[in-house]
């Protein structure tokens, strides 16, 4: 450990972020066009995860598992122009994976869109009956006032 890492901890901090891929290299992982070893990837989302999720947590899964849905579209392409046999290399159980959290990402957005839709249409439903209660209150209560005035 150098001096400047044990005096610097914020050093340290800035060399990580400025190595950080940007641009087309972000399309690879670890730097490879296509990966030499198979990583392990865990299942895709389920909907009853997902709609614990809010809105902001939803929109930014989409973008992870879009750009994750590019890095693996860029790895088919590399093995197609390399002429590599699907035996050897394929990412397809990923992509699968990567579609279904997507799809189940839009169907629980869908979900809560019907549910807001649904919503508001009972509660125009609510004012229009509270409007109109209103409006058969004050009715009866001005004819009472002209048979008791016709009256005296």
């Amino acid at each position: 450990m150098s001096f400047f890492s044990r005096s610097f901890p914020t050093l340290n901090r800035l060399k990580q972020l400025a190595f950080r891929p940007r641009g087309v290299e972000e399309f690879f992982e670890g730097g490879k066009s296509i990966p030499t070893e198979k990583s392990w990837t865990g299942r895709a989302w389920r909907a009853s995860e997902l709609r614990l999720k809010s809105f902001d947590d939803l929109h930014k899964l989409w973008y992870v598992l879009l750009k994750e849905r590019n890095v693996l579209a860029a790895q088919k392409e590399e093995a197609r122009r390399f002429h590599i046999s699907k035996q050897y290399f394929s990412n397809k159980g990923r992509q699968v994976k990567c579609q279904k959290s997507m799809a189940r990402i839009k169907f629980v957005l869908n979900e809560r869109r019907l549910a807001w839709v649904e919503a508001t249409k009972l509660q125009r439903l609510a004012n229009a009956q509270e409007s109109a209660v209103n409006t058969k209150i004050s009715t009866p209560s001005s004819t009472a006032k002209e048979t008791v005035t016709g009256s005296v």
